[in-house]
């Protein structure tokens, strides 16, 4: 049985090749969708397995997050439609305190998310120290869907001077700030774009179509905005160079074999709170006399009532 140390070296370097801290080179293109690392099918138990450990070791971490009360985890997910956004958060949270978990998923913007700035939404859902966030997209959206379908932006009831010709670089720049105000803070920011391929999204969007009981996932929308493929490429390498920093990192996870994006996912996770160093609380002594005193009139209770 490995020891943890050797465990933690393996996600190190497991993940090395799909997380990106400095985005100035980043190219989307050099990334393979259908990646499994160094693993392949045969592999899938082994993965299943290393799957269930991560997950119990997230419970275990996110415990001690709680408990510690002094940080805070916020993931972002992002991908084009059918990568396996909801099916990863499914997977890899499913050992965690839900009491210690956000999930907020990201829709169109209400009336009076419109009547203020664009991040505000977003701020409000921030997690509180000691919790994890999830954002099922994110502010993120404001830079690619409204990128790619620009009549968005006029509808954000903007001054017309503020819808500048640099408008969207001036907001990776605000997202960049955001995300080192956020870890300076005490939240660390992991950012997971799951990277599926055209034909494999065309496959799943099959499936859906096929299979009576997915009926309900398909939506004609998504289909439509196949059209707009490679501007979204386009838009996600942007994002990913202005904004992937040491503090902020992205997470470019092939996500065509989802056995191993959730398996890059969970590692990506736990070894952020890994390197956290959370502990317990330690208990003063002032509480441990508390502790002694409590224990004392429990047991006196105990031999009171015998």
């Amino acid at each position: 049985m490995p020891s943890s140390q050797q465990i933690i070296d393996r996600i190190e370097k497991a993940i090395r090749p799909y997380r990106v801290v400095q985005g100035r080179k980043f190219r989307l293109r050099d990334h393979d969708p259908a990646d499994t690392g160094m693993m392949d099918g045969e592999d899938k138990p082994q993965a299943k397995e290393w799957l269930a450990r991560g997950v119990q070791w997230l419970a275990e971490q996110q415990d001690k997050l709680y408990a510690q009360d002094r940080r805070s985890l916020l993931l972002v997910f992002q991908a084009m439609d059918a990568a396996g956004k909801d099916g990863t958060i499914k997977h890899v949270m499913s050992g965690v305190n839900p009491q210690g978990v956000q999930v907020v998923s990201f829709k169109q913007p209400t009336a009076l998310d419109l009547d203020h700035d664009y991040m505000w939404r977003y701020w409000r859902e921030l997690p509180e120290r000691g919790r994890i966030g999830i954002f099922n997209r994110s502010y993120y959206e404001e830079v690619l869907v409204v990128r790619v379908h620009r009549a968005i932006l006029q509808g954000q009831k903007l001054p017309p001077e503020c819808v500048r010709k640099r408008v969207f670089d001036e907001r990776l720049a605000d997202i960049a700030h955001f995300e080192d105000y956020l870890s300076r803070q005490g939240t660390k920011v992991l950012k997971f774009f799951l990277n599926v391929s055209k034909a494999e999204q065309k496959r799943r969007f099959m499936e859906r179509l096929d299979e009576p009981g997915k009926n309900w996932k398909f939506s004609a929308a998504d289909v439509r905005e196949r059209a707009y493929w490679d501007d979204y490429q386009t838009a996600y390498e942007d994002a990913i160079r202005a904004t992937a920093t040491p503090q902020a990192p992205w997470y470019v996870v092939p996500a065509d074999n989802k056995w191993y994006l959730r398996l890059v996912v969970v590692a990506s996770i736990v070894q952020a709170l890994e390197q956290m160093e959370l502990a317990y609380p330690c208990v003063g002594k002032a509480q441990k006399a508390e502790l002694a005193a409590a224990r004392t009139a429990l047991e006196r209770e105990g031999r009171t009532k015998g």
